[in-house]
């Protein structure tokens, strides 16, 4: 049988795929850094400034009060000097490490995409109140007249709170967050509980001015130092906060909590005679006779 070539139908349009397409490939985005600028490091400047002319300036002030006075102003001339070196050091680019977090964004069409974020963390910030902080809380129980043992677990929740934010800046999964949580809110607690009860009752047997100052500068500690875990959470959990306002936040809190609480403590300490605390012996001393290495063979 034969067919006309007219009736043969005929097209040039390609064939219908058959196949389903390709899924379009996912290109990993860059790796973030969040990092100081300049509002940051230009607050870190005016801090170490401030630091350092509050250290001469406690120096000063022990210098002009005799030896047995000493002992307020040699601790806070000593924690100031620390916070100093520890500012001076982040202002020169020293004291940091990067904590890396991975964070996954959800798609519906496509597969999920992922985004290394580096954030700088000054661990050196949480070397200085682990140094300073211990010596501040000494300068409140010696007002108050607080006993060794309940100072000594004052200085240690302290420690405890400072580490505990540290590791806690670093952690990575929910379950070391809110362990390390747990443990600094643990330690907060003990601390202000040796404040705000024993304290107040060791400090009762005072007069009522050093009564009234006590409690005073207690709510103002208090008020300072709950900002510090307030931020740590907020940049453990999101970059919703700088790392310029953070480090400037930082500055203003270890400010007010160190040099404006060492000059406050320390003028109103010398106004107040009966709170003096007097040290003698070899704070004042020396070993002198007693305790000295006898050396050579002298006969009496």
């Amino acid at each position: 049988m034969h067919i006309h070539q007219d009736l043969i139908k005929t097209s040039n349009a390609a064939p219908e795929p058959t196949h389903t397409p390709a899924v379009p490939s996912v290109v990993p985005d860059p790796p973030v850094y969040l990092t100081i600028g300049r509002p940051g490091e230009t607050g870190l400047w005016i801090a170490v400034v401030i630091l350092g002319l509050s250290t001469l300036g406690f120096i000063y002030l022990a210098w002009r009060v005799p030896v047995q006075k000493r002992l307020l102003h040699v601790i806070t001339a000593i924690y100031t000097t620390v916070t100093f070196l520890v500012y001076f050091a982040i202002a020169t680019g020293d004291g940091f490490a990067f904590h890396k977090e991975l964070q996954v964004e959800r798609h519906k069409h496509v597969p999920d995409t992922e985004r290394t974020v580096y954030r700088q963390v000054f661990w050196a910030h949480y070397l200085g109140w682990a140094l300073a902080g211990p010596l501040a809380i000494l300068d409140i129980t010696l007002i108050a007249g607080l006993n060794g043992s309940d100072t000594l677990v004052a200085i240690v929740a302290d420690l405890v709170f400072v580490i505990s934010g540290l590791i806690y800046a670093f952690a990575e999964t929910k379950i070391q967050k809110w362990g390390w949580f747990a443990w600094f809110t643990i330690a907060f607690l003990i601390l202000g509980y040796q404040f705000a009860i024993n304290g107040r009752i060791a400090v009762f047997a005072k007069d009522i001015k050093t009564r009234a100052f006590y409690n005073v500068i207690v709510a103002f500690v208090s008020a300072i130092w709950i900002f510090y875990p307030v931020i740590w959470i907020v940049t453990a959990n999101t970059n919703w906060l700088s790392v310029d306002n953070e480090t400037i936040l930082y500055a203003v809190l270890d400010l007010l909590a160190l040099p404006f609480f060492g000059f406050w403590l320390l003028f109103t300490y010398d106004s107040l005679s009966a709170t003096n605390p007097s040290v003698n012996g070899f704070w004042a001393y020396g070993l002198g006779i007693q305790g000295t290495i006898r050396i050579g063979g002298d006969e009496d």
